[in-house]
């Protein structure tokens, strides 16, 4: 996983009034989960965390907290449901042992046989989610489509990563490949030469 690194300070007041007055000097209310029993409430700037938030990439944090240094990643991301800015971001710490479910993008390789004979691939699912350390988890999961014919599917229950564990449900569809008007014309075209 890509690693970036983001600089933040401590928060001694929390609650509705001091995040909205933290909100409106640029800075975006944070809590840090994980190997202590208690959350850490910190602030970062907004411009810091754009190039974390607004990717399709998924990366390990390096938060310098008033110069303590946490791993993290990020588990959940609360927007403004009218302007969609950015309200408030919690972190899990990560550990090298302990293992994190975390969701990790899809890239479909070769081109499928369906779509050599006219059809379309769909991709319905972005994103996976997988659980192992964070060391052992990869950037993006590539998933081979080569065989994938006309009208078929790949399950995730059909998929096998090593090292990871998918947490993703086995009967969700990541992607098909379906018939398009050329190809069943072509089919209707082929039918009566027979």
């Amino acid at each position: 996983m890509k690693q970036i690194s983001v600089s933040g300070q401590k928060r001694e007041a929390t609650g509705k009034k001091a995040s909205k007055l933290l909100r409106k000097e640029g800075l975006v209310p944070c809590n840090l989960y994980g190997v202590a029993d208690e959350a850490m409430s910190f602030a970062v700037a907004a411009t810091d965390l754009r190039k974390v938030v607004y990717t399709p990439h998924v990366y390990v944090v390096e938060l310098n907290i008033d110069g303590q240094h946490h791993l993290a990643v990020m588990k959940e991301l609360q927007f403004h449901p009218v302007t969609d800015a950015l309200l408030h971001i919690d972190f899990l710490e990560v550990t090298e042992d302990k293992p994190i479910v975390i969701g990790i993008p899809v890239q479909l390789n070769g081109l499928a046989q369906g779509v050599r004979d006219g059809g379309k691939i769909n991709l319905a699912v972005r994103k996976l989610n997988v659980k192992a350390p964070y060391k052992q988890i990869p950037e993006v999961l590539n998933i081979d489509v080569t065989n994938l014919q006309l009208g078929k599917s790949i399950k995730v229950g059909q998929l096998q990563f090593e090292g990871l564990e998918i947490v993703t449900s086995p009967e969700v569809v990541v992607c098909s490949v379906k018939a398009t008007r050329a190809s069943r014309s072509a089919a209707a075209a082929d039918a009566p030469a027979e």
